[in-house]
């Protein structure tokens, strides 16, 4: 093997150089250049940027992978380079599982068969959902995140330890002029001095344009927390739709199985007989007729959130006047309250 003894005798000698000159600052209090208020500044504000920066990648990969040993698992396939086979079943996904295998043991002919089946199919969706979610906010959120950290964080670390060496080879070039005692020694000394003295001024160009670029880091991260937001909007908006579209399908089978449930014979046959048709007819004077366009009371029986500007939120027990429109989803109806007006789902209400 090729040595370059010259290079590995200067190196070494520029180490212990730079270790005097290190253990001089500290424990003599020796003279070390200073460096100009603005680049201290920026220096504080990548000290800061890096550590809310991990911060926040930390407690994103948690946010979206809980299970530690999930994460080790994907950052293990991702230094290989490995393909995972498949993708595992997330929690929602197991749960409509086992929602759907009941359903096909008691039967979906049967109401709480048909009940399990319905549940079972939103969980999936919302399964599916989620792990859209998951990896949008993980292509377009985490992995710009780690790429700053692992990039351009990493290399303004390396620069800044580059500068550090730079100065401390500056100063102990100043040492030695003040120490020089002959002309000779003293212009040896000097012209150290320049070299040290120009490169260092090169590398502080370098580092603080590196750190100046953090603005620029910090403007694609914005990008990359409103993508998060729009997609975790997205996910919550469709679980919110799923959910409210269960519920209006099991109010149906609900009261689709009230109408099925076996009448024991005799007096008590026939007082449950005339109970059921009073709760029916009852039922059908609160519904509200898709042809009736006049103006009613309602009951929310239910909270409803907005999921879209022409939608109003409702709180249970609030008084509506409510009303349909031509070309309205016969799901839906007008409401006002307090002076708003919007859409409301019919399933959350009730007709007085």
């Amino acid at each position: 093997m090729d040595f370059n003894f010259k290079k590995l005798a200067s190196d070494a000698s520029g180490f212990f150089s730079r270790a005097k000159q290190l253990t001089e600052e500290t424990f003599l209090k020796a003279e070390k250049t200073e460096l100009d208020a603005h680049f201290e500044n920026l220096l504080q504000r990548a000290d800061k940027t890096e550590e809310h920066t991990k911060r926040l990648l930390s407690c994103l990969e948690s946010y979206l992978q809980p299970n530690p040993t999930v994460r080790m698992e994907d950052v293990f396939y991702e230094k290989l380079e490995l393909k995972k086979e498949g993708s595992r079943q997330n929690n929602l996904e197991h749960l409509g599982q086992a929602m759907q295998d009941g359903a096909d043991e008691f039967g979906i002919s049967t109401p709480y068969g048909s009940a399990l089946n319905r549940v079972a199919q939103t969980e999936f969706k919302l399964g599916g959902a989620e792990r859209e979610f998951l990896t949008n906010s993980a292509n377009n959120t985490l992995l710009p995140i780690r790429r700053f950290l692992e990039g351009d964080m990493r290399t303004i670390q390396k620069e800044r330890k580059i500068l550090q060496g730079k100065r401390l080879d500056l100063d102990s070039c100043k040492n030695r002029l003040k120490k020089a005692k002959t002309l000779e020694s003293q212009a040896v000394a000097e012209a150290d001095l320049r070299v040290a003295q120009a490169e260092f001024d090169k590398q502080v160009e370098i580092t603080k344009l590196l750190l100046e670029g953090i603005q620029t880091a910090h403007n694609n991260q914005l990008k990359c927390l409103r993508d998060f937001v729009e997609a975790q909007m997205n996910f919550y908006a469709t679980a919110h739709q799923h959910m409210a579209d269960l519920q209006r399908e099991l109010n149906g089978v609900s009261s689709t199985g009230s109408n099925i449930i076996p009448q024991e014979e005799g007096h008590n046959g026939h007082f449950n007989s005339y109970t059921t048709s009073v709760e029916n007819q009852s039922n059908e004077n609160k519904r509200l007729d898709p042809g009736d366009m006049g103006t009613k009371q309602a009951r929310v029986i239910m909270d409803y959130e907005a999921v879209s500007p022409q939608e109003l939120s409702v709180r249970m027990n609030d008084i509506l006047i409510v009303y349909r429109l031509p070309g309205l989803d016969p799901d839906f109806v007008m409401a006002e309250k307090g002076g708003k007006r919007g859409r409301v789902p019919l399933s959350f209400l009730e007709i007085i």
